[in-house]
């Protein structure tokens, strides 16, 4: 929930992806999004949590699981009220055995903030310093360094979220990146002005490190990015719509409407309408004859009739990513607003609270959402390189100079390259989008018989999309210098407004290759931050109106 002033507002109801993307990930101007926490929901925390305290926090009170007994196989055993602060310190130290490269820091701000709203809901039971502790961390511009290998996805994400804990609370061994340095936590903590350590009380560790936040993190940013793209891919395809001078027929919507999938059709409207008026997908346009178009000159080509798999199914492909992209933000939207650690605390309606014990840790919804978004964006990548292949094949783009070369043959190469690189992203993504849902090891001693594997299927899927973000954006790239060699010949026939205003926005940032080869791996980048940034489509948008 955003307040006017564009600070994010938790409540544990109304977060969105948004709002994570928000504090995650720095804006045009480098700054993150604030963070507070509503008054009326700190007014429930601390109202929940005195109880507790007055009711629970002596060494008669029954056994509660994780407030005063250990965890796991442990959950018989009393833990004395003396050694709660120590047993809180030593659960977040057992627990930190994270391995590998750390996640970027938009994932551990990410995490910081899904945990804390998590605990606005009022479920979990922490004190609400805890929940403060880890806000004022978010707004200092701090993220622990956490490890991305060791969680299974059930009981949480355990150890990278261990780690979290520990960079959080200022624990020795811990680490943060501050400022874009890498440095001990307790000094990351001072240098941004905030007290270098914090201790724990009570169910404050079981509540950090139970739930599979860090596979959210990884889902709502993959998930966002994603949404991003799909755009992106329905240009991109005009685009080589537009140099291989397609037909248009596949696209009407009368055509759709026998086979009413939304998605299918909102992809062939938004097409349909960039290439409304172009005249580059015509008869007479391919009657041109293209620099490597080996016809004679003197005789008409053959009638089209229908295009290729990966033009003329654009829509059937990239509209089963949309439902598939639905279906993901239902369930990773429920996820940002849910408790997820245990046990749970409720209000009984009679002035006291009930403990409730449950599996709300267990990450697998979470898991088969990201399974279906690699498998759905592998797909799209694997269609868009498709596209891009043929139009560096005079055999198969009609014509176009071989490899989109200009310069000396032979003494350039031209973009053969830049495809190659994109078939080695989709063989990677086909790879990636194995399942891990279906993965499931027992682990300590048992008591966690089946596990979820989230983080694995939410790293994977950040991959994926990562890789079709380059794959689509080289789409763009190869279709753009395409128009652009082709340009003197057909100027007679304009290609569509969606087309234009995709080329303009692709030529303030990469002037066509017309001498030669490059330093392609530079323009493929800004290509790339490109698509990222949203100046693409917002520049379509602004030539045919808002796309779906």
């Amino acid at each position: 929930m955003k307040a006017n002033t564009g600070a994010v507002i938790i409540d544990g109801a109304n977060l969105t992806g948004a709002d994570v993307m928000a504090v995650a990930r720095r804006d045009a101007n480098g700054a993150y999004a604030q963070v507070s926490l509503e008054s009326a929901a700190r007014q429930r925390l601390v109202a929940t949590r005195t109880w507790l305290d007055e009711n629970f926090m002596n060494d008669d009170a029954p056994l509660m699981y994780s407030f005063n007994t250990g965890v796991g196989l442990f959950k018989d055993q009393r833990v004395l009220m003396r050694d709660m602060i120590e047993y809180q310190t030593k659960t977040v130290y057992a627990h930190a055995t994270g391995v590998g490269e750390p996640f970027s820091e938009e994932i551990s701000r990410a995490t910081m903030l899904l945990r804390a709203n998590a605990f606005a809901s009022n479920y979990s039971g922490p004190r609400v310093q805890l929940l403060e502790r880890l806000i004022d961390c978010l707004n200092a511009g701090l993220a622990p360094v956490i490890p991305q290998k060791g969680s299974v996805g059930a009981s949480g994400d355990l150890a990278p979220l261990a780690h979290m804990s520990g960079a959080v609370c200022g624990f020795e061994e811990a680490e943060m990146f501050y400022q874009g340095k890498r440095m001990p936590a307790r000094q990351a903590l001072s240098v941004a002005g905030l007290s270098p350590t914090f201790d724990l009380s009570a169910k404050d560790a079981s509540c950090l490190i139970n739930g599979s936040t860090v596979s959210l993190a990884l889902a709502v940013l993959a998930l966002e990015d994603a949404r991003n793209l799909i755009k992106h891919a329905d240009i991109a395809l005009v685009m080589s719509l537009e140099c291989l001078r397609g037909e248009k027929v596949a696209f009407q919507s009368r055509l759709h409407k026998a086979r009413p999938h939304r998605g299918q059709a909102l992809s062939a409207s938004n097409v349909a309408r960039m290439i409304e008026d172009s005249q580059r997908c015509s008869e007479p346009a391919r009657h041109v004859l293209f620099p490597d178009e080996a016809r004679d000159p003197s005789k008409p080509p053959a009638p089209r009739v229908q295009d290729v798999y990966s033009l003329r199914c654009g829509p059937q492909v990239h509209g089963p990513v949309r439902e598939a992209l639905d279906y993901a933000d239902g369930i990773i939207n429920t996820e940002i607003n849910s408790a997820t650690d245990n046990p749970l605390v409720f209000d009984n309606g009679v002035g006291g609270y009930e403990i409730l014990s449950g599996g709300h840790f267990h990450g697998q919804y979470v898991a088969q959402a990201m399974d279906v978004l690699a498998i759905a964006m592998t797909d799209l990548g694997s269609i868009c390189e498709r596209r891009l292949a043929r139009l560096v094949d005079p055999t198969m783009s009609y014509g176009l100079p071989r490899n989109l070369l200009a310069g000396k043959r032979g003494l350039n190469t031209g973009y053969a390259t830049v495809q190659c690189t994109m078939s080695a992203l989709v063989m990677e993504n086909r790879t990636l989008s194995m399942p891990g849902s279906v993965d499931s090891i027992p682990g300590k001693s048992n008591a966690e018989d089946h596990v979820s594997n989230s983080t694995w299927c939410g790293r994977k899927a950040r991959m994926i999309v990562e890789n079709v973000e380059q794959i689509v954006a080289g789409e763009i790239l190869m279709a753009g210098q395409a128009l652009s060699l082709v340009d003197s010949v057909e100027k007679d026939h304009p290609i569509g407004s969606g087309a234009r205003a995709a080329l303009g926005a692709l030529r303030v940032v990469v002037e066509p290759a017309l001498d030669g080869d490059r330093w392609y791996a530079t323009e493929m980048r800004a290509a790339l931050d490109l698509v990222r940034s949203g100046a693409l489509v917002a520049a379509v948008e602004a030539s045919v109106g808002a796309l779906d």
